[in-house]
């Protein structure tokens, strides 16, 4: 198949773009067939593909299209293609189990790398763009919990058949080469001297040299690395940070998960968790006379804690509303009371619990000294204040990596993180 997708491949710009939405009819009939008046923009601000967003008179869509190199870095960092197959592949799954907060998928083309899908139209934005700006969204935490609640449970074997699960495990276990970038740059490039780790130099260059002299924390993150690579527990996301997710007042849609696998169910709630946590930090970098940003701050905080505990209820009923059906990991006929069911399911979840926050802190860590860094801190011109904010970031990311387990509800999480407050 990969070889197969190599032919007929070439990168488009906004000029083959209208070409080839006019030679494809599942394109050009979301664009009400007015394509004479269609505006092409280029909106790719991430680290790997081009992303068009495509209006005419009639309609919109937004084309993306997977290049054969990392795009950050340039060909000298190659990068399979068939990302884009495993993206439109997750999308249209975890969009039949979400809908709500999946975009559509119009048209995949294997060969061009391309996926064709809804245009999320103003005014939503970027949730990371937002909590820089410091906007406030009440519905957020219940929209991100719904999402991870059913894409993960329902793509687990509580819910699934072992031959099901099975055979979802074999088609994403062929995404290895995203698997392989993730491995590399959260789980082992920050730990080592490595050719495009980067930090806020020179205020955090002993900060950065006492992550790669950390002995308990590389064991924990081989830990981690190891479930990470092994743990084939649900379809995940793979990605899913604030800027995997855009937002509006009453909608949340998540998008951009190319690097979907089946994998451990904390690394996706981790990197949401962790990239809130993230922006946490950064506020104070933020503030200035007319808003001291503490409210802000107080919110994200509420956030977290929401987004966790929601999670939780909701994964709960969904196990209790299907805990006689196919699922093959907790039979009905061996846990056959209330109270047994009720053990397992604490158990799960504390293990989950702890695992998410594992995941979420090593997110945290490689996101300030590793290659990929995130604009709610680089968008703090002053590097002593922005440093200040990385340092209590990365503090916190590593007393919580090590010591996930002392950790019993995500309260005391809470409390922890506020305890690296200035004031």
């Amino acid at each position: 198949m990969a070889a197969e997708a190599e032919q007929g491949f070439r990168p488009l710009d906004e000029a083959s773009l209208v070409a080839y939405i006019k030679a494809t009819p599942a394109l050009a009939s979301r664009l009400g067939g007015a394509l004479d008046s269609i505006t092409i923009r280029e909106v790719g601000d991430g680290n790997l593909n081009f992303v068009y967003i495509v209006l005419s008179d009639a309609g919109a869509i937004v084309v993306k299209q997977a290049l054969p190199y990392v795009r950050l870095v340039g060909d000298s960092w190659p990068m399979t293609r068939e990302r884009a197959y495993f993206e439109a592949s997750a999308l249209r799954e975890h969009g039949r189990l979400c809908p709500d907060h999946v975009p559509e998928v119009f048209h995949f083309d294997r060969a061009m790398s391309l996926i064709g899908m809804r245009y999320i139209e103003p005014p939503h934005i970027i949730l990371r763009k937002g909590l820089v700006a410091g906007v406030v969204y009440p519905l957020l935490a219940d929209h991100m919990s719904d999402y991870m609640a059913r894409t993960l449970f329902f793509t687990s074997m509580i819910y699934n058949t072992t031959t099901d699960h099975k055979k979802g495990v074999a088609q994403y276990c062929a995404n290895v080469e995203m698997c392989r970038l993730t491995e590399q740059v959260v789980f082992s490039d920050p730990y080592r001297v490595a050719k495009f780790n980067r930090w806020t130099s020179p205020y955090l260059d002993k900060d950065a040299e006492a992550i790669r002299e950390d002995d308990a924390l590389k064991l924990e993150v081989a830990e981690l690395k190891s479930m990470f690579i092994e743990r084939a527990q649900a379809l995940i996301h793979g990605d899913l940070h604030t800027s995997s997710i855009m937002v509006a007042p009453n909608s949340t849609q998540v998008i951009d998960s190319e690097f979907a696998f089946y994998g451990p169910m904390g690394f996706d709630i981790g990197a949401f968790l962790g990239n809130l946590i993230l922006a946490y930090f950064a506020q104070d970098g933020h503030a200035d006379q007319a808003n001291d940003r503490k409210a802000y701050k107080r919110w994200i905080l509420k956030t977290v804690e929401e987004s966790w505990k929601l999670f939780y209820k909701k994964f709960v009923e969904l196990w209790n509303k299907h805990k006689d059906g196919n699922g093959e990991a907790y039979l009905p006929d061996i846990f056959n009371n209330s109270d047994l069911l009720s053990l397992a399911q604490k158990k799960y979840m504390t293990k989950l619990f702890h695992d998410s926050l594992g995941f979420g802190a090593a997110k945290m860590i490689r996101r300030i000294v590793g290659i990929a860094h995130v604009e709610d801190f680089e968008s703090i011109k002053d590097a002593n204040k922005r440093a200040l904010c990385e340092r209590a970031a990365l503090n916190c990311a590593k007393t919580i990596l090590k010591g996930r387990r002392q950790f019993e509800n995500i309260e005391q999480v809470v409390v922890y993180i506020q305890s690296f407050d200035q004031d």
